[in-house]
């Protein structure tokens, strides 16, 4: 949470050094992962669509149920040098492009005696990944890139990336289908690059072909030294639709449908897309950095990929607010209020991402209407809540019915959790309720200070 989030300034200092803790936790967690790890269990509320854990014997092709190479130097009637400027032909031959027996698959770049570069470049046969109506997709790879620097580094681009369904057989439509860069890098820089390129080239709503884009350093382990974890999530449950970058599960780069004209954002997001992992060698990206393929670049060090995973989350709750009844049995994301006093709105490091409501002290509320509990009556009211009150500070999250001024049905208190996005979900006992009721909630505490967010809640019998 930075100065720009909104948060009061009684929270800042505190929220930046938990925020601090929080990431070097993640990091060291991050660090001590296996070369050859799973992919993650989905989190509750998402569903998995797709997965390659990349397992099979040493020295074999991808599966070709899930990926399909581009091979040569460009797409049929496409870009020459595929569109970039890089140098090398990219092949089928497991010699760039294979598993390692360990859970891995290695995209290995290769200079012959000649000096002619080959590599690999996969996409996956699917065009149709997108977040549903509502709600959100997620596509993550936890990758090491070519583990190389310096000189020996000159002219290496990994990537892992997205593009709009409409360039497969087209190749003349770049950028205004939309691209969606999960992790680049350059140079063997310890930094990852997250960009979204669309509108029109040069220039544009998108500034081509720099793309809107942003970078840092991996966090604990260098991105050459270490696996790490790239994400890209695409949350169609927030206004405006919102497409946010992480690395090791911490957000860098944001991008919104208000940052353009709403036919740019539409040609660029109203489709599917479909995933590329590839590393290229040389082209304008690498050049834009000095660097460039010469003598001293190291031939045969490969990008190693452990999984990528697509999952998929339907909408539940929305801002704004849902035009009919709300199920009150289903998760009600705080930020789809229909009403407030005394809150904020800001992005969540929670699972599943989206946003909460904060700065949330005695006095504040929120109104959610049409909550439809049915006929058999609920007896519990379940949230998900975080805190990084001070010492001293705590205080009660209530739920009323029909009006602020009638009695809570139920509450729980809350203190300090560890920070402002450190999550647990509470549990509390209500009295029962039946039918279809505006509920409130609401925050009271002995003390002025902020004391809790909440991300979303529901009922239960």
């Amino acid at each position: 949470m930075s100065d720009t989030s909104g948060i009061p300034r009684r929270r800042r200092a505190l929220v930046a050094v938990l925020a601090t803790l929080g990431l070097a936790a993640a990091a060291a967690s991050a660090a001590t992962l296996p070369a050859n790890a799973s992919a993650p269990t989905p989190p509750s509320g998402w569903t998995q669509v797709f997965l390659d854990d990349f397992n099979g014997s040493a020295g074999t092709g991808v599966n070709t149920s899930n990926w399909q190479y581009a091979t040569g130097t460009s797409y049929p009637g496409g870009p020459a040098n595929w569109g970039t400027g890089e140098v090398e032909t990219m092949t089928n031959s497991t010699s760039n492009v294979s598993l390692d027996g360990n859970g891995n698959l290695r995209i290995t770049p290769i200079r012959d005696s000649a000096g002619r570069w080959t590599s690999g470049r996969i996409e996956t046969n699917r065009t149709d990944f997108q977040p549903p109506s509502g709600g959100k997709l997620r596509v993550e790879a936890r990758i090491q890139m070519p583990n190389v620097t310096g000189t020996a580094a000159e002219g290496y681009w990994p990537a892992f990336w997205m593009l709009g369904a409409p360039y497969r057989g087209n190749y003349q439509n770049w950028p205004s289908v939309g691209e969606l860069d999960i992790m680049e890098n350059v140079q063997g820089m310890n930094r990852v690059w997250a960009t979204m390129h669309c509108g029109t080239n040069p220039g544009g709503p998108c500034n081509e072909t720099t793309g809107i884009g942003n970078n840092v350093a991996c966090p604990g382990s260098t991105c050459q030294s270490a696996f790490h974890t790239y994400t890209m999530e695409w949350d169609r449950s927030v206004s405006p639709e919102t497409i946010r970058f992480y690395v090791d599960g911490t957000q860098f780069h944001s991008v919104n449908a208000g940052q353009m004209d709403a036919t740019t954002w539409a040609n660029a997001t109203n489709h599917g897309f479909f995933i590329i992992l590839n590393v290229a060698m040389g082209g304008a990206f690498p050049d834009a950095f000095g660097g460039g393929l010469d003598s001293g670049t190291q031939s045969g060090v490969p990008m190693t990929v452990d999984y990528v995973q697509v999952l998929s989350a339907s909408g539940s709750g929305t801002t704004p607010p849902p035009s009919g009844s709300r199920d009150a049995y289903s998760a009600i994301q705080a930020e789809s209020y229909n009403s407030q006093s005394g809150t904020i709105t800001e992005t969540t490091t929670d699972t599943g991402g989206g946003q909460n409501i904060g700065a949330l002290a005695n006095g504040d509320w929120a109104l959610f209407q049409n909550v439809n509990f049915g006929s058999t009556a609920a007896t519990q009211f379940v949230a998900r809540v975080a805190s990084g009150a001070g010492s001293g500070v705590s205080g009660l999250v209530e739920v009323r019915l029909d009006s602020r001024s009638n009695a809570p049905i139920g509450s729980f208190a809350l203190a300090n959790t560890g920070g402002w996005q450190s999550w647990r979900t509470v549990p509390a006992n209500i009295s029962s309720v039946t039918g279809t009721h505006d509920v409130y909630l609401t925050f009271t505490s002995g003390q002025p200070a902020d004391f809790v967010n909440v991300n979303w809640f529901n009922f239960g019998h």
